[in-house]
């Protein structure tokens, strides 16, 4: 996760205000078209920079489901190895086209070994929301991307 939350703000921020001279210059009902239309890229079932950001966001862990068209995304169980006495589950679930934080769901679940048995565990609701905002977050970086070139 590192990894994602290493992000080079400046950069960032310079592409960020690029795009923005870039949209100015157009007037306001194409700027309008433009973000929705950037919004809105799916040439598969769902959003893609979602399910582009969504599958960087649980690389680490191995898939047993990848449903492009109907936007699901499930891992297989997945045990750091620093702490291989507890592991993790996850569903993530986009529901539209549109790159909107309503758009996403992601569900965890969490087993610690007990005595040489697996035993299910709460998930913090932290966990699950931190989760959404790297993918959130990401997403919004690869349009921002997307948008520059």
């Amino acid at each position: 996760m590192t990894a994602i939350r290493n992000f080079r703000r400046p950069a960032a921020i310079a592409m960020l205000g690029v795009a923005s001279i870039g949209l100015a210059a157009c007037s306001s009902s194409d700027s309008a078209r433009a973000d929705l239309a950037a919004a809105q890229v799916s040439t598969i079932g769902v959003n893609s920079y979602l399910w582009r950001a969504s599958l960087e966001a649980v690389s680490f862990a191995p898939l047993l489901q990848a449903d492009s068209n109907g936007g699901v995304i499930v891992t297989d169980w997945y045990a750091n190895p620093s702490n291989p006495g507890e592991r993790v589950k996850m569903t993530v679930s986009i529901l539209d086209t549109d790159l909107r934080a309503d758009a996403l769901r992601v569900a965890a679940s969490r087993q610690v070994n007990q005595g040489g048995a697996w035993v299910d565990a709460p998930v913090q609701a932290a966990t699950v929301q931190k989760l959404e905002d790297i993918i959130l977050t990401k997403a919004r970086e690869l349009r921002r991307q997307a948008l520059s070139n």
